[in-house]
């Protein structure tokens, strides 16, 4: 499993696009992976047969874990690993090596050099952190020095930060003197319960005073502390008799999209606004250009490019809208780099238009073009998923007139184009019929508030409704 981002650890394979016997190109797509950040293909790094599927679809393994074994063209002999796997010429990975060893009933020990070189791994791994370590750290005062990591190669990881929280072991702002006085401590700590007598400053404690027998207390309800009830259903994977309904599993792309929408609606404080644009000459000017450019270009001219423009545009005279929450700081991006939600028949994700300030609207149309293609079939690779700082979303196209956006974590704001319809509209005391259009703007109301954020929807409707027959696309 390859390394895909700096902070990711584990990654869950989505299903395999080749199966065992089948012989493999080099840089050919061996297998789909989902992670927290992005789902792409995974290349094959070596030509030969695939031999072996470690981790079958749907599995998470660790960053650094083999998951197949490759018969390379190389391979003049082959040898049984216990545990199944091949040995066979290939030079299996470390974490293949050790979990085949443990399976045969060994200890890594035998090795005389596995552990000194997983000694020097570990200690080059242990002294680099990921940023979600750090900020866990810094919650909650823990000294990182201090902390035995479980991860690859000895490196700590969230769960080693949360344990030690959660113990009260390797604070930062504890003292060396109080691990060995935690030890004694901890009995009378035990025992303490068993006398009501307040302990310590007991002059200036307030007595308990027992409670009247008559006064009612609520006895339904949920606790702060509990979870919300589930329904329980008890039947599996077939239809609820006499009510039409049926069970869809969940696939891990469907597990990531709600994780992250989770994480996005509780960690961000939304706040919600809208405009409404008449966009008239941008619909006369979109009708003079569009067969011309589909015969030039090959590809149809939407609406997106013009309002790709209009943001960026917006986006260069209020640059905190392209920023992003740091907890203590606020980090205001200097590239303008476009994402696009696109919609396939079961997931939405959101590839990057890299430097949308520096494209023309023909330039920008392309971009578009291309990736929505390459999102509806499958064909997006990691670095085009990679880098977005502010989202735009084409509700529109549904019929949508009105729309909430989620932002997508962890920028500022979303911004959703809805569809064009022809109005009524007052226009210096006269009734015309307008093409006009709603922009709704979710933003993380940590960093925005509503003045910039009307400020900037007056710049993209200024943007939009100064497109005309004039306008240049190149």
């Amino acid at each position: 499993m390859p390394k895909l981002a700096e902070s990711l650890e584990t990654a869950t394979v989505d299903r395999w696009l080749k199966k065992p016997g089948d012989y493999v190109e080099m840089y050919e797509p061996l297998c789909e992976l989902i992670t927290d950040k992005v789902s792409a293909e995974l290349p094959s790094t070596a030509r030969g047969v695939l031999v072996k599927v470690l981790a079958g679809d749907g599995e998470t393994v660790n960053v650094g874990s083999a998951i197949c074994l490759i018969e390379t063209e190389e391979a003049d002999a082959y040898a049984e690993i216990p545990g199944g796997a091949l040995a066979a010429g290939l030079q299996p990975t470390e974490d293949a090596v050790r979990a085949a060893v443990r399976e045969a009933g060994e200890r890594p020990a035998a090795s005389a050099s596995a552990p000194a070189a997983a000694v020097a791994a570990g200690q080059e791994m242990r002294q680099r952190y990921s940023p979600a370590v750090l900020k866990l750290a810094a919650e909650h005062g823990i000294d990182l020095a201090r902390l035995a990591g479980t991860g690859m190669g000895g490196r700590i990881t969230r769960a080693d930060v949360l344990a030690a929280a959660s113990s009260g072991a390797a604070s930062a702002a504890q003292p060396q003197g109080a691990s060995a006085a935690t030890p004694a401590a901890a009995p009378q700590t035990a025992q303490a319960p068993v006398s009501p007598a307040p302990t310590g400053a007991a002059g200036s404690a307030k007595p308990i005073e027992p409670m009247d027998p008559r006064v009612q207390v609520r006895s339904g309800g949920l606790h702060l502390s509990e979870s919300p009830r589930i329904p329980t259903i008890e039947i599996e994977g077939h239809e609820v008799p006499g009510r039409g309904e049926y069970f869809i599993d969940v696939t891990p792309i469907r597990n990531t999209i709600a994780t992250r929408m989770r994480q996005s609606v509780t960690e961000i404080p939304h706040a919600w606004t809208m405009i409404e644009v008449d966009v008239t000459n941008l619909v006369v000017l979109r009708s003079k250009l569009k067969d011309e450019f589909k015969r030039t270009e090959g590809i149809n001219l939407t609406y997106m490019p013009f309002l790709v423009k209009a943001a960026v545009g917006a986006i260069k005279d209020y640059p905190i809208m392209n920023s992003v929450w740091a907890t203590d700081k606020i980090i205001v991006k200097r590239d303008i780099n476009m994402a696009l939600a696109v919609g396939t028949e079961d997931s939405v994700i959101t590839p990057v238009i890299k430097n949308a300030d520096q494209k023309n609207i023909a330039g920008i149309a392309h971009e578009i073009d291309d990736l929505a293609n390459r999102a509806r079939h499958g064909k997006l690779k990691l670095e085009h998923l990679q880098g977005g700082t502010f989202t735009v979303n084409n509700t529109g196209s549904f019929g949508s007139i009105l729309s909430q956006p989620i932002i997508n974590y962890p920028q500022a704001a979303i911004l959703t184009f809805e569809s064009i319809v022809k109005r009524p509209v007052v226009i210096n005391d006269m009734i015309g019929v307008r093409s006009m259009v709603n922009l709704c703007l979710s933003l993380d109301h940590r960093i925005l508030d509503g003045v910039i954020c009307g400020r900037f929807l007056q710049r993209v409707k200024e943007n939009l409704e100064s497109y005309s027959l004039d306008t240049k696309l190149y």
